[in-house]
């Protein structure tokens, strides 16, 4: 048993080789077998009987290549087709006329050993191509054609008998048999029919016993499952739909061999099938457009740029096997054939010279890529465009437009542009070839002009930078040179028309006049009295050709101080010059003047303007003053009770310290309370003389010294409070208070003060909330026997100065004339009612006293206000209509204004309290 396992082990390793010898030693190096599984080939017609139709190109003979790995073993090839023959060198020759061939065919040739029954197999195909000469299907492809010259005979797959083993005791000899695998090649892309036979597997011990044969892996029972399958009665092994080696380059699949218990017979043995390739893909490029450059100028064999393409087919045969070329250039200048590419690599390189930006800025190129070695034939082609742009370089030197500029500038301007310098260079726009530097070099030594160039334009813009002077230049004759950012390429010398000349006039103006020292500063002590000359400050006009006259103004004076001679410029002061002024800046006063001409010769007028500076000197004339003003002390004296003070002066150095303090002589309480100590030249102490002073507010005056020539004084009182202090020397609140100068009863007394003040306004607040209550309750207090407003009417105004307290007697409207009877509906109306209607007036009064009008009146309310069927069962205020206007009686009060004196009124006494107020009127003496 376990010699017939490794006698299967090393048949499973010859498998890939179909070798079946037996040598003992396994060669790894080498596999015996045919060079190619496919020899297809395109012969001519010419071929007669007993010719080669087959020329391995590799071993420059006419046979097909057998590797037996030098075991010098003589080896013979048969052919399957009658009309082939192979001799023993492999050379496979024409049994008749090729001519009389009608249609492609395929044949086999086998190849086996004479002492081995281990057999090796190849296809050749065969299509006929007119007076060709025959090629090699690594050269061409014919895929249509093949799929119809497939053969269609099966092989067999054998078992060989290699090692017996037996039982002495009854005589029976056992056999071990093991798998005889001939190669597997499965062209692409067939047509059918499916499916179609491949191989037939067979065990010779299927005489004996019933055999099934099954195949397993992938393609079989596994993913991509269904494409082979194998008949388990025949062992005929099938291929069920076309393959497609670009998806799928080979097959591993295992057959089996179990009898009909499903017992294994044969050991399980690899099956490798490979997918012959089939010229089926064309190459494709990686990129429909390639864009490349070169610079121009360039030599021969400059490097462009590279194509590629690639191709599906296997890259070890003619299918994969990409080739480049050129099919045209657009345009043909200068050339037609200004580059060409690498049939292999697809580098695209210049062969000849003359590239010129200027001329051609860009080359399109159209590539074909073709497989099958580039056999125009039986390969497959694509293409690509390839854009060639011809990069700039500085060959094109600038050149200026014309030989001599000119221009015009005024004088006393600056960044003004006299001129532009127009420039020609047919170098790529707006690159560093292209874009011009402009130079002066001659014709300005003290720099005035500056040539920049317009970005857009390349123009050079002449322009001035530094003011020209009429008087000192009229003109100006420059040389200008111009070039490129960027050098010049080798070779290239620059034009002479890169030189150009420039003659600029310069324009007289009327210029401004000049003060030749600005700013002019002089020295003076302050308190210059008014009137006095400080100086002459005048200015000069530089138009020499011209004769001006200058005149002087006052430009700003912030103090008001000086005054400027309109005509030869002398400044005079108009009021003392005071330093501690708060227009003097660190002791300088600044003052500025104007100088103008008087524009002749159809000028404008000019005007410059000048500054004065005027540096005072310090006088002592200011007395120092105390600081601090207020301070505060302890009541009883301590070490710390003292307060530091000090001087301030508006003078400056030596008119101020070192100061001298101290106190006046009279009162005399000063200098028995207090002292002063010097503590420095501008410093002192001053404290209590005495151990106790009562808490208060002390103004104590200190008399301050400075140190001028001759010294200043000044009388200052500080304001200081005694207060009581706690144990850190601090005022307390108490103390604080006090030495406001409020004590304890003068406290106490103020919130006393605004303690009543606050009762009174909430007394008054009572009264008049109660007052308020008491005339809201009092017309319900009246009795109803005294309540007589049921005939109350509304009479004319009786005049200023009365008070009625219970009706609005202003209400009663006086009549306009006597003359006129105003018609007045009859009845009266409420208060709260609107007449619906117009009523009728009631007759005017006479403006006469008489003692019946009032009760003749009065009784026709009453009898109208009886018979007013809409007026309420209760008694009412009634408000009558407007009675008209034009009545000359004045007011009610004229009523006692009468001659008459013997008219009695005394009735009046009895209507009751609504009318006292009548009843007095007319019952008593004398006018009031």
């Amino acid at each position: 048993m376990k010699v017939r396992l490794m006698v299967l082990l090393v048949c499973t390793l010859l498998v890939g080789a179909s070798s079946g010898s037996r040598t003992g030693q396994l060669q790894k190096a080498c596999r015996p077998g045919f060079s190619q599984n496919f020899y297809t080939v395109i012969v001519s017609r010419d071929v007669l009987h007993g010719q080669s139709i087959l020329k391995d190109t590799t071993l420059s003979s006419e046979r097909v290549k057998f590797e037996d790995c030098q075991r010098s073993r003589e080896v013979g090839f048969v052919s399957s087709d009658p009309n082939f023959s192979v001799r023993p060198d492999g050379t496979v020759f024409a049994e008749q006329e090729v001519a009389n061939l009608s249609e492609p065919v395929q044949f086999m040739v086998t190849a086996r050993e004479l002492h081995d029954p281990h057999i090796w197999e190849t296809t050749v195909k065969l299509a006929l191509a007119g007076h060709l000469h025959a090629l090699p299907l690594t050269k061409i492809g014919f895929e249509e054609m093949l799929s119809r010259v497939w053969d269609s005979q099966p092989r067999v797959i054998k078992f060989s008998r290699r090692h017996q083993r037996g039982s002495s005791a009854n005589g029976l000899r056992r056999q071990k048999r093991d798998w005889v695998i001939p190669p597997i090649n499965v062209p692409e892309n067939s047509r059918g029919p499916f499916p179609h036979m491949l191989v037939r597997i067979r065990s010779d011990q299927d005489k004996d016993v019933g055999i099934r044969y099954s195949i397993t892996g992938a393609g079989a029972d596994q993913p991509p499952s269904g494409i082979y399958n194998i008949d388990p009665i025949s062992g005929n092994m099938f291929v069920t739909q076309p393959l497609d080696r670009e998806e799928r380059a080979s097959f591993h699949l295992r057959a089996h061999a179990v009898d009909m218990n499903g017992n294994q017979v044969e050991n399980p043995i690899d099956l490798y099938i490979y997918v012959i390739d089939m010229n089926d893909n064309r190459p494709e490029f990686q990129n429909q457009v390639y864009n490349g450059s070169v610079a121009e100028g360039s030599k021969p064999g400059s490097s462009v740029m590279q194509v590629t393409a690639t191709d599906s087919d296997d890259s070890t045969t003619a299918n994969g096997m990409v080739r480049y070329r050129i099919l045209s250039q657009t345009p043909h200048s200068p050339i037609p054939n200004m580059f060409t590419i690498n049939s292999e690599t697809g580098d695209i390189v210049t062969v000849a010279a003359g590239l010129d930006r200027e001329k051609v800025s860009q080359y399109t190129i159209i590539v074909q890529a073709t497989d099958m070695e580039g056999n125009l034939n039986f390969g497959l082609s694509n293409t690509a465009t390839a854009l060639i742009s011809i990069t700039d370089i500085n060959d094109n030197p600038p050149e200026l437009t014309v030989r001599t500029f000119s221009g015009e500038v005024p004088e006393n301007k600056v960044n003004v542009v006299v001129t532009n310098l127009t420039v020609v260079d047919r170098d790529q726009p707006h690159s560093p070839n292209w874009n011009a530097v402009y130079r002066i070099v001659s014709g300005d030594p003290s720099g005035h002009f500056t040539i920049r160039t317009n970005p857009i334009t390349n123009e050079g813009m002449l322009t001035v930078v530094k003011p020209v002077d009429f008087e000192m230049n009229r003109a100006f004759m420059l040389t200008v040179v111009v070039s490129n950012q960027a050098h010049l390429a080798s070779g290239i010398q620059s034009s002479l028309q890169s030189t150009a000349g420039v003659t600029i006039s310069v324009q007289d103006v009327n210029e401004p006049p000049v003060f030749p020292v600005n700013p002019k500063m002089i020295r003076f002590e302050e308190g210059v009295p008014a009137g006095t000359t400080l100086t002459v400050f005048s200015a000069q006009d530089p138009d020499h050709f011209i004769h001006q006259i200058v005149r002087y103004s006052k430009l700003s004076d912030p103090a008001n101080w000086l005054k400027i001679n309109r005509t030869n410029g002398q400044i005079t002061t108009m009021a003392l010059l005071d330093r501690e002024s708060m227009y003097v800046k660190n002791n300088m006063y600044e003052a500025t003047f104007l100088a103008y001409d008087n524009g002749k010769s159809g000028s404008p007028q000019a005007s410059g303007t000048g500054t004065l500076q005027i540096y005072l000197i310090d006088v002592n004339d200011n007395a120092p003053v105390l600081i601090p003003r207020e301070a505060q002390i302890c009541e009883h004296s301590r070490p710390n009770s003292k307060i530091n003070i000090t001087a301030s002066d508006a003078d400056a150095d030596p008119n101020v310290g070192p100061f001298v303090f101290e106190l006046p002589s009279f009162p005399a309480s000063i200098r028995r309370n207090w002292t002063i100590s010097r503590l420095s030249g501008d410093y002192a102490q001053l404290r209590l003389r005495i151990s106790y002073l009562e808490a208060g507010v002390y103004e104590i005056p200190v008399i301050v010294s400075d140190s001028g020539n001759p010294p200043l004084s000044n009388r200052s009182t500080i304001r200081i409070k005694v207060c009581p202090c706690d144990n850190n020397g601090d005022c307390s609140a108490t103390g604080a208070v006090a030495a406001a100068g409020l004590g304890t009863g003068a406290i106490i007394a103020i919130l006393i003060c605004i303690i009543i003040l606050l009762s009174i306004v909430l007394l008054f607040v009572v009264w008049m909330k109660r007052r308020e209550k008491e005339r809201q309750a009092k017309p319900l207090l009246i009795d109803p026997e005294d309540d007589v407003r049921d005939n109350i009417l509304k009479y004319d105004e009786e005049g200023g100065g009365e008070e009625d307290q219970d009706y609005d007697l202003s209400q009663l409207q006086q009549p306009e004339s006597l003359d006129h009877i105003i018609t007045k509906p009859t009845g009266v109306r409420r208060v709260d009612e609107r007449p619906v209607v117009a009523e009728s007036q009631y007759p005017v009064r006479s403006n006469l006293p008489h003692p019946g009008d009032i009760g003749d009146f009065i009784n026709d309310g009453l009898r109208a206000a009886d018979n007013d069927p809409t007026a309420p069962p209760y008694d009412s205020l009634l408000v009558f209509d407007y009675e008209g206007s034009g009545s000359t009686a004045g007011s009610v009060s004229s009523l006692n204004s009468t001659s008459s004196g013997d008219q009695d009124y005394d009735y009046l006494n009895d209507w009751g309290p609504r009318f006292k107020k009548l009843a007095d009127l007319y019952g008593g003496g004398d006018d009031d």
